[in-house]
């Protein structure tokens, strides 16, 4: 597909990004439209895999007919067959009349099955049915009905791993296999992907509210497309609406744009370590306290320094021609990971690496003045700082928004 035809297509279906990935999945999509065969998206939740279904439909033969999303998912176990197939009055409780279910209803177009894995397995074989000789029957009915329908089916979840664990039906598997198209992670795309993403969301949301546009400085963007996004596109769309309706203003004659540095936007970024573990059985330290893991980092730190200084000492006490003693040996692991063949109960927690540290020096100041130097010398430039102290970039962003908050330039 050219480039032109391509961005056209990106442009008709409001997609976003220039991602060899991505447009690998868009030009399979429009290849395969024109014929019948049953199609299975792939991707995590929150990549976009609606839209391949969409341009699908457009690009058949079936585009005049319907198109129905289903999200397999949301509909209840009792009531999927009846919803997908029908059912006749009286099939169960509640069936007042007869009902058509979605394979009647989308006769001669498209039926996007969305969340296929949650299907239960009596409803896989009704499926598998429909797929091979477009037969069904409704709930309650004993006459066998035919569907002319181009099913397209996605999925967040491993299906070989369900058919390994018997969650899924095995030849239900291999007729939904035949075309797959896989949508990338957001953190597998192209990096500037990102940012266009976050800045199309942006723009449409101030629209929306008037409110000034958001763009981000280079440090912000940075760290923007460092996060991992586990949440994919859905996740960004969220915290870039958060970010505008929280740091935007409304549109004034004088200003129509904002830009948000790194320590503003990393209070949206959720810390996805933290997010997993259960909440602390007590307070929070006061005074806006430093983490146990920037403790751990710190200490680290120090003892590293240290341990290069007694390293040195023992050069100079030597004398020349002495083999000084090297290797990590005498520096235990205060990170909580130990060397290889190590017994945990070797391992020394924080708070005794803490004692360790030379009497009088403060933690607190000491990283503080650790963090200072390393944005000194490479310039203000946070990420080689991060890398030379071996911590994280949203570590030292979280003390730079401590510091202005408290009036204090680094």
């Amino acid at each position: 597909m050219e480039m032109l035809e391509l961005q056209r297509l990106k442009n008709k279906f409001d997609i976003i990004g220039n991602d060899a990935g991505l447009n690998r999945a868009l030009e399979t999509a429009v290849a395969v439209a024109p014929t019948d065969l049953t199609v299975l998206i792939t991707g995590e939740s929150g990549v976009g895999k609606e839209n391949l279904p969409q341009i699908i439909h457009q690009y058949s033969r079936r585009r005049t007919g319907k198109y129905l999303a289903v999200n397999c998912g949301a509909i209840p176990e009792g009531t999927i067959n009846a919803e997908l197939f029908g059912h006749e009055k009286g099939a169960f409780t509640g069936a007042i009349g007869e009902r058509k279910g979605y394979f009647e209803e989308a006769d001669g177009g498209t039926l996007f099955l969305d969340e296929i894995g949650e299907l239960p397995k009596e409803t896989q074989a009704l499926l598998l049915r429909v797929l091979q000789n477009g037969e069904f029957m409704k709930v309650g009915s004993s006459k066998v009905e035919k569907t002319d329908v181009r099913v397209i089916a996605a999925t967040n979840v491993n299906l070989a791993y369900a058919v390994a664990t018997g969650k899924f039906r095995e030849d239900l598997y291999y007729r939904l296999t035949g075309i797959q198209i896989q949508m990338p992670a957001l953190r597998e795309r192209n990096k500037d992907d990102i940012y266009l993403l976050f800045r199309k969301f942006t723009s449409d949301f101030s629209e929306k509210y008037n409110l000034c546009k958001v763009s981000l400085s280079h440090d912000a963007i940075s760290l923007l497309t460092a996060y991992r996004w586990p949440g994919n596109i859905r996740q960004l769309k969220n915290i870039a609406e958060t970010v505008t309706a929280l740091e935007s203003r409304p549109v004034t004659p004088s200003s129509e744009r904002i830009e948000i540095g790194p320590a503003a936007l990393m209070r949206y970024l959720p810390d996805e370590k933290d997010s997993m573990l259960p909440a602390p059985a007590g307070p929070a330290p006061a005074g806006g306290g430093m983490s146990d893991n920037d403790k751990q980092m710190i200490v680290k730190a120090l003892l590293d320094l240290k341990q290069e200084v007694d390293r040195l000492k023992s050069i100079v006490e030597a004398g020349p021609g002495a083999a000084p003693a090297t290797g990590p040996a005498a520096l235990p692991h205060y990170m909580g990971i130990p060397q290889e063949n190590e017994p945990e109960e070797q391992m020394i927690e924080p708070e005794a690496a803490a004692a360790s540290v030379p009497e009088g020096l403060s933690m607190r100041k000491a990283g503080d003045e650790l963090i200072e130097r390393a944005l000194a010398k490479h310039g203000g430039k946070v990420k080689p700082a991060a890398a030379e102290l071996g911590i994280s970039e949203r570590t030292i962003y979280r003390k730079l928004a401590e510091w202005k908050e408290k009036g204090r330039k680094p």
